[in-house]
């Protein structure tokens, strides 16, 4: 018989701060595929940008057990398309084609994964893929950039600016002086280019401005040092789609830390999702609003968790981020709250997947000769 499921290669791992969360990510996606429907590849990419694939490549590349895996690539090249495998021959390495590929689920967090770098090799590859394409993926992971583009379009952000790791580096003094001159204490230090809240420190006087200052360099060449929002509850919405995006119910974070950090997303079970948000209906519907604007603004496909900061005693509320690859594990906001706008897990993941092709055929309708 014809197998007629579709050859789908998830993508997880990778070399950027939150390969860990990637982990957990890819654990609950492919858990939920149906196999009736897919043909799934398991790609793991080392913390040094080796691509895996091989039986449970997940459980291989999370205990660090990989030497049973075998090196693949995805060929910047449309005439040769698909996975194709390594292996060494006494000549060397030679390509020899492994699966081929329909649709590719990075479930990539980070630089390297939601940057819009990997994007562009499935657009050289020719490939569908799920998520935003390179503009969309790099806009929305640049904070600094985002943030303009925000401005751009009439949409409310928290002030900041970007400074560079150089300047971290030679220019300490003059940097805090700026902050202090512009905003009061507490300030959020972010590197620009992650998520998770990795590299995140909230900054309650010079000291703490100038470590957090350091920790988001680690992680980052562009560091977004922000003003701090007093009595902030931070609001996520999920947006769904491409030409047409929607949006989910609004849902709420009560963070067991100070602010929703990484230890506080992804370890301390104290940590608590409100879904639905117990906020205004009319702000509710604001929010949902230019949730899908920002969508639009950065030409975004496929999905985004949108998060807003909520000013509990004005009622004013600014957006933070765009999210174009969002934690995908089973307690993570973004599937949970499309599961309560009434679209599960499985059925929001063959969503995503049949966007990813729809967004292909369309690109597939543009002429590159003249």
């Amino acid at each position: 018989m014809t197998d007629t499921r579709l050859n789908l290669t998830v993508l997880f791992g990778g070399r950027s701060g939150e390969h860990e969360v990637s982990l957990m990510s890819a654990r609950s996606v492919l858990a939920a595929l149906d196999p009736q429907k897919y043909a799934v590849t398991q790609v793991g990419i080392t913390r040094q940008g080796v691509w895996l694939t091989g039986e449970n490549a997940l459980d291989a590349l999370s205990t660090g057990q990989t030497g049973g895996l075998q090196s693949v690539t995805l060929l910047p090249d449309p005439t040769r398309p698909g996975l194709y495998r390594l292996p060494e021959t006494p000549a060397g390495a030679r390509l020899e084609l492994h699966t081929p590929v329909d649709v590719c689920f990075p479930v990539l967090h980070g630089t390297f994964g939601e940057d819009g770098t990997l994007q562009g090799l499935f657009e050289m590859a020719g490939v569908a893929y799920v998520g935003a394409g390179v503009v969309g993926s790099a806009v929305g992971m640049d904070k600094g950039i985002f943030k303009d583009v925000m401005r751009a379009n009439g949409i409310p952000v928290v002030d900041g600016f970007v400074v560079t790791r150089g300047q971290v580096h030679t220019e300490m003094e003059a940097l805090l002086a700026e902050a202090e001159s512009r905003f009061p204490y507490p300030m959020f230090t972010k590197p620009a280019n992650l998520g998770s809240s990795v590299g995140v420190s909230k900054c309650r006087d010079r000291a703490e401005l100038a470590a957090g200052l350091r920790e988001a360099a680690r992680f980052d060449r562009r560091i977004l040092v922000e003003r701090g929002v007093d009595h902030a509850r931070e609001v996520e919405i999920s947006v769904l789609g491409n030409e047409a995006p929607e949006a989910s119910v609004p849902g709420a974070i009560r963070p067991a830390a100070e602010f929703y950090s990484y230890e506080a997303k992804y370890h301390d079970e104290r940590s608590a999702l409100l879904i639905p948000a117990p906020i205004p209906e009319e702000t509710a519907a604001q929010m949902q609003k230019i949730a899908v604007s920002a969508y639009r603004a950065i030409d975004c496909a496929g999905m985004a968790r949108v998060d807003f900061l909520l000013d509990r005693e004005t009622g004013d509320f600014y957006l933070n981020e765009v999210n174009t690859l969002p934690g995908f594990t089973q307690i993570s906001m973004y599937p949970k709250l499309w599961a309560a706008s009434g679209l599960p897990y499985p059925q929001l993941l063959d969503r995503l997947i049949q966007l990813a092709l729809a967004r292909r055929q369309e690109r597939d309708e543009t002429e590159f000769d003249s």
